[in-house]
């Protein structure tokens, strides 16, 4: 891998966004990062409900194949954002991957532990 310095002019790479609020969350750090990269689907590949509401479709292998994580820490760590106030998870029919509408952090609203 080729690496460069960082100055005022330099273009970044793809990123994933991540609230700053997000950082002092007691969460685990596959967390933070699964948030950041359901942020960045939601962003980029979000599909409306009724509503106008953006979510998405994650099924639990796709998230653990895209973190390498085992499916069990996948879930754990979904459990973790949604205890948090971070995701929202809807139930579909039987065999389908839930909704989940990634939520954005406001100042007075992060449960902080």
């Amino acid at each position: 891998m080729e690496f460069e310095f960082m100055t005022v002019d330099t273009d970044l790479p793809p990123s994933m966004p991540l609230p700053k609020a997000t950082l002092r969350l007691p969460v685990s750090s596959t967390a933070k990062i699964m948030y950041a990269c359901m942020l960045d689907a939601a962003l980029a590949n979000g599909l409306e409900d009724t509503n106008g509401i953006l979510f998405i479709h994650f099924p639990i292998m796709e998230l653990s194949a895209a973190l390498s994580r085992s499916p069990m820490t996948v879930k754990r760590s979904l459990n973790e954002l949604e205890e948090a106030g971070l995701i929202m998870r809807v139930r579909q029919g039987v065999g389908e991957a839930n909704k989940i509408y990634v939520l954005i952090p406001g100042k007075e609203e992060i449960r902080y532990e």
